[in-house]
């Protein structure tokens, strides 16, 4: 028998976006990335949101950091 174990310590996460990287339909800060037919696509929180189901179907990768719009400074 397998005994499942919490991990003690919060999962750190790689923030790889910055305040440069601009969404492709709006221009807002990106906070997604998706990698479709071998280009990288930008997306504030609410355009990624918005195609994330269309996107998330051909992407090959899918990288979210919208959980920084909830950090507190």
């Amino acid at each position: 028998m397998t005994a499942l174990s919490t991990p003690t310590e919060p999962a750190v996460l790689e923030y790889r976006l910055t305040a440069l990287d601009r969404c492709d339909s709006c221009g807002a800060q990106a906070y997604i990335a998706a990698e479709v037919n071998g280009s990288e696509l930008l997306f504030c929180a609410h355009h990624g949101r918005k195609y994330e189901e269309k996107l998330r179907a051909m992407a090959t990768s899918w990288h979210d950091e919208t959980a920084r719009l909830l950090e507190s400074v």
